[in-house]
């Protein structure tokens, strides 16, 4: 491969150098932040030679290129365009200043919202479990002792999240936002705190104690906020900007006593008096507005919203819709707009997997079947991004399915006990009405898959060259040598996944070739075979390696842990070290990446895969590395 020809290519079709603010790249990808993406020739750079794929995210234009051939790449990209390196976190503030005020607030809700999901998530399962049980108790469908502890117990455990929400939202809004986490808990303690009257009673009820504010100027509920979130993330933003500005201006000596005093009484107290107040009215009326629009005579509402839902995630704003899914649970004790997100992500699904069944091409076809199969998981990136949108049609019928999929949702009343979960896991969260949820995503998926096949994709489009890329490497390297490489053992001690359910894009459509993945339960990363050390990127999060068959793997620790620039990473090898199956390649604390908010999700990749007839997968399930997990068929 010519790689200055690649670079050059790229430089000539992004716009220039007028066009490139700041460029970097990590163990797969070129990232690069340019000032107008409409000046940038995707569909050239996507045929470009060596290029596995392109779309833009966080405020970058990422170019997928692979492991070994990115730092080449991008050691002449940076020749050619005469631009000097810049590290991950340089180029991550750069992305975040191009972005606008509302690009801004969408990120930073996703950051505020994603971490705390798992909780959502577990609490959401439990409740749907137990309304289920309920209904088949009470109706005589079941028979089991409802006062022993593991159903009292359950039952206790099941809205846990959703009464404590307020403390989750205001510990990680504090991550957010600079200030003090145990400073921001405390202020979302404050506000549902036991001597507050407990807002689901007082919706019930209707009775409320009152309090006179500001001198007696006037008088607030004393009403907890339990189920709010627009509130609690205004009022923790409140206590980091007060906090910060007290940091600067009280003595050393002082400051331990009197900013998290003055930071948490000032913050309180504006927020039962003023911020709560003020903003518990402006969340009832976006969740009245979309209660409204889902309510829509014909489900007109809902088929628009279904229609709608992908576009947004293309634009990276989806993540506000938990605001809307916590808002609808606590008003109404279902979620009506998670099953119109389910429609939408299954139909995307639907529309990949014609394009597999119907496209001859086999590079296509590798990365549709698991990016279809990802998307009905409910991840639907693969999908979109890898496949749908790269053919523009596909995406547009897989819209018009989520349209008809929620207007069934909606139609039929369907409505989601917890949040944080859609596709085939969904109706989990749905067992109040599982008929309804299964017929919805039958819906979406078939009316998607068949508008697809119909109008959706034709298998004539495949240029020269893309049929060049598929011509990249020495498709004689399964001839190299007869090296017993044809078994792969785990890389960690841990759970293995298939790469379909990592919850990265690049990784799940298989664009960087075919493999598996581990959760690892030990910070530890070992060789899968006898290999080569090809690359230890300067990281550490990544390894390169290749077999004396030919074979070349890569070990990727953690998704996007490349924004820790080597933080909590340890490498035990060099480049061009010689190293045994189970040798130690890399040590990492792993409680400390996780705390920093990263999946610890470890992918192990054959990146020339498809020099081989097929891999099968020997292992979902607990794995050390002595256990094979990856059978590579030549």
């Amino acid at each position: 491969m010519d790689y200055r020809k690649t670079a050059q290519e790229i430089y000539d079709h992004i716009g220039k150098k007028e066009n490139i603010i700041s460029a970097a790249h990590c163990a797969t990808r070129l990232r690069l932040v340019i000032s107008d993406n409409s000046k940038a020739d995707k569909e050239y750079v996507e045929n470009i030679e060596g290029v596995k794929g392109v779309f833009f995210a966080q405020g970058q234009m990422q170019i997928i290129l692979g492991t070994g051939v990115v730092n080449k790449v991008y050691d002449e990209f940076i020749r050619i365009a005469g631009v000097s390196e810049s590290s991950k976190e340089e180029l991550k503030k750069v992305a975040a200043s191009r972005a606008n005020p509302v690009q801004r607030l969408i990120k930073t809700l996703g950051d505020i919202f994603v971490p705390i999901i798992p909780a959502i998530v577990a609490s959401g399962f439990l409740m749907g479990i137990m309304e289920a049980l309920n209904f088949m108790v009470n109706n005589g469908f079941l028979n089991i002792d409802t006062s022993g502890s593991i159903y009292t117990f359950a039952q206790l455990f099941s809205n846990t999240a959703y009464t404590f929400l307020p403390i989750l939202i205001a510990y990680s809004g504090a991550k957010v936002f600079g200030a003090n986490p145990y400073l921001g808990a405390v202020i979302g303690m404050i506000m549902i705190h036991p001597n507050l009257q407990n807002a689901w009673t007082v919706a019930t009820e209707g009775v409320k104690a009152t309090q006179k504010v500001w001198f007696g100027l006037y008088s607030i509920d004393m009403v907890g906020y339990q189920g709010h979130v627009i509130p609690v993330i205004i009022a923790v933003w409140v206590l980091a900007q007060i906090e910060k500005r007290l940091h600067k201006v009280v003595p050393a000596m002082f400051d331990l006593f009197v900013t998290p005093l003055v930071s948490v009484f000032v913050t309180g107290y504006l927020t039962l008096s003023i911020i709560g107040p003020i903003f518990v009215t402006v969340e009832n009326g976006l969740l009245n507005g979309i209660q409204w629009l889902i309510a829509l005579p014909f489900g007109i509402g809902s088929f628009i919203m279904g229609a709608f839902y992908a576009p947004t995630v293309v634009a990276g704003v989806h993540h506000m819709y938990t605001i809307i899914d916590l808002g609808q649970l606590s008003k109404f004790g279902v979620t009506y707009w998670l099953p119109l997100a389910s429609a939408a992500n299954i139909a995307q699904g639907g529309a990949t997997l014609a394009v597999a069944l119907k496209t001859k091409d086999q590079k296509i076809k590798s990365m549709a079947v698991p990016s279809a199969l990802s998307a009905c998981m409910g991840i639907t990136e693969p999908a979109i991004f890898g496949v749908n949108l790269r053919f523009g049609k596909p995406f547009v019928m897989g819209c018009i399915g989520g349209a008809f999929g929620a207007l069934f949702a909606s139609v039929t009343g369907l409505g989601a006990t917890g949040t944080g979960v859609t596709g085939i896991f969904g109706i989990l969260l749905c067992l109040n009405n599982p008929v309804s949820y299964i017929l919805m995503f039958v819906i979406a998926f078939g009316a998607a898959f068949v508008l697809t096949w119909l109008f959706g994709y034709k298998d004539t489009n495949v240029s020269e060259k893309t049929e060049s890329i598929e011509a990249v490497g020495d498709k004689s390297t399964t001839e190299k040598s007869n090296a017993d490489d044809s078994v792969l053992y785990s890389v960690s001690e841990g759970t293995a996944i298939l790469l379909s359910q990592v919850n990265d894009a690049t990784f799940a459509s298989e664009v960087l070739g075919k493999g598996i993945a581990v959760i690892p339960s030990k910070g530890e990363v070992v060789a899968p075979c006898d290999a080569v050390v090809e690359t230890v990127f300067d990281t550490k999060h990544a390894v390169g390696l290749s077999t004396e068959s030919g074979m070349e793997l890569l070990i990727h620790i953690g998704i996007n842990t490349v924004e820790l620039n080597g933080k909590y990473f340890t490498s035990h090898v060099k480049n061009g070290d010689h190293v045994k199956k189970g040798q130690l390649l890399v040590s990492f604390d792993m409680e400390k990446v996780k705390a920093a908010g990263y999946d610890v999700t470890t992918p192990l990749i054959v990146t020339n895969s498809d020099d081989y007839k097929d891999m099968k997968i020997l292992s979902e399930d607990s794995v050390t590395p002595s256990d094979k997990v990856l059978e590579i068929v030549k």
